[in-house]
């Protein structure tokens, strides 16, 4: 809130001023009358010195202090931005085969850890469009390019293992497809980060092939290889024993995802933690910034009317309350 005419705001120092006055005036005031006889008086019912005497002077000062205030104009002012630049759009691509149970990533499986560090990844987000595609021998996209936040939040949850309904590993499909997303982006920047701990095994497409279409397309992929070395312990539920645990072998093609990234201008990356992931991410977050422009401004609606509008009421009041319940007689 702000007044655009605040020397009027000045003048409230003659109200105390008004005050003062009025308050020496009545002690100053001792009407005396003579009277033959004192049962006149006593007769006579003393009148009320409280809110009635002094109406008509509280009721101006009222009117005073609302004209003051209306006449030096308050405002309310609700501040807006706008952004001038565009941000980048982000394109995350997810690996939910079964190989993401593996249990290395401790306390969480490999496909857990990612969505917290993904999570936090976004939070950390602002002007930026981000997408996710989850992929395994098939790929769709889980959420499209959107600012909202929340809805990219709450389709990060929704993600499992086994989400598409099939088991392999379609690099090559969920680049494609994440590059049908990002073709018409009219960003500063269009970026892809691919998460595997596999090969490329299903598919029609090629991983070096749509790394080639991305790079055509000014889009820049960075690659995440995730898992230990000499493989990772998963759960599954045998029918006969029960849950159990069994071996895999580490099946990650390194020097495929290392040919993706540098094919695009982008860097790989080998997790084999989810400290070591989250360190990853913020690496990326980093290096993929732009420098926004914003411009601020602030609309302002007047409210001058809240205290013009009091004032002309207690006015009127005053002329009402002093031309009927407080006339004199000449």
């Amino acid at each position: 809130m702000r007044f655009a005419n605040p020397l009027f705001l000045t003048l409230l120092l003659i109200v105390p001023v008004l005050i003062w006055l009025y308050m020496n005036r009545e002690k100053k005031q001792k009407p005396s009358i003579r009277f033959s006889s004192l049962d006149i008086i006593n007769s006579i019912k003393p009148a009320d010195k409280g809110i009635e005497k002094h109406f008509l002077f509280t009721a101006r000062v009222i009117v005073i202090i609302l004209l003051l205030l209306a006449f030096s104009r308050p405002q309310a002012g609700q501040k807006g931005e706008e952004v001038l630049t565009k941000g980048i759009d982000i394109m995350l691509i997810l690996d939910t085969s079964t190989s993401m149970k593996a249990e290395d990533f401790k306390p969480k499986n490999r496909l857990e850890a990612a969505k917290l560090v993904v999570r936090d990844f976004v939070k950390g987000r602002k002007n930026d469009r981000i997408g996710i595609i989850v992929f395994s021998a098939l790929s769709f996209t889980q959420c499209p390019l959107t600012l909202d936040y929340g809805a990219v939040l709450d389709f990060l949850k929704e993600i499992k293992i086994g989400i598409t309904n099939t088991d392999g590993t379609a690099i090559g499909t969920a680049i494609a497809n994440a590059v049908n997303r990002l073709k018409d982006s009219k960003a500063k920047s269009k970026v892809i980060i691919l998460l595997t701990d596999g090969r490329n095994n299903r598919g029609e497409i090629d991983p070096l092939t749509a790394a080639k279409v991305a790079q055509a397309m000014g889009i820049k992929i960075y690659a995440i290889g995730a898992g230990k070395p000499g493989g990772a312990r998963i759960k599954v539920d045998d029918p006969v024993f029960g849950p159990r645990y069994v071996k895999i072998d580490a099946d990650l093609d390194e020097e495929t995802l290392s040919s993706i990234a540098e094919a695009t201008g982008g860097l790989y990356f080998r997790a084999t933690s989810q400290g070591s992931l989250k360190n990853i991410y913020k690496k990326i977050d980093q290096m993929e910034k732009t420098e926004i422009k914003i411009k601020e401004y602030t609309n302002y609606s007047e409210l001058f009317l809240w205290f013009l509008i009091p004032a002309f009421l207690v006015f009127s009041l005053e002329i009402l309350v002093k031309n009927t319940l407080l006339r004199k007689i000449p």
